[in-house]
């Protein structure tokens, strides 16, 4: 099976509970078709570049995916149905990157930080 990196970019006035059940319906329609993934990274409400579709902002999540081809365009073709999805855009990778991306690992650093001065006594 190939794998995939896969990123979608949800409107803005959905919930971050409709953000993760999107996530959901993706990871069991590639296991309905025979693959898996790997890992689910939810990215948060971020601001876009340019407004796409009246929105300013969107809700990004990052998914590492293993599956067949077939499993990948289907799931193409039902993200371009699905009037809560702003864009996507999937990238066959040779390896998949388990580790945190470097959006998630600049968000611990900064909590780890936030942390060590929190225990500072005063």
């Amino acid at each position: 099976m190939a794998q995939y990196e896969h990123v979608v970019i949800a409107r803005q006035d959905i919930s971050p509970q409709q953000a993760e059940a999107l996530n959901e319906t993706i990871k069991a329609l590639i296991e309905e078709n025979g693959g898996h993934i790997a890992k689910i990274e939810y990215w948060g409400l971020r601001n876009l570049t340019y407004r796409i579709k009246k929105n300013r902002k969107g809700h990004y999540s990052l998914l590492a995916i293993d599956a067949p081809a077939p499993a990948v365009k289907e799931l193409e073709r039902q993200l371009g149905l699905n009037e809560d999805v702003l864009r996507y855009m999937t990238i066959r990778v040779d390896e998949l990157n388990l580790e945190l991306s470097p959006i998630l690992a600049r968000r611990e650093r900064e909590r780890e930080r936030e942390r060590r001065f929190d225990d500072v006594p005063v």
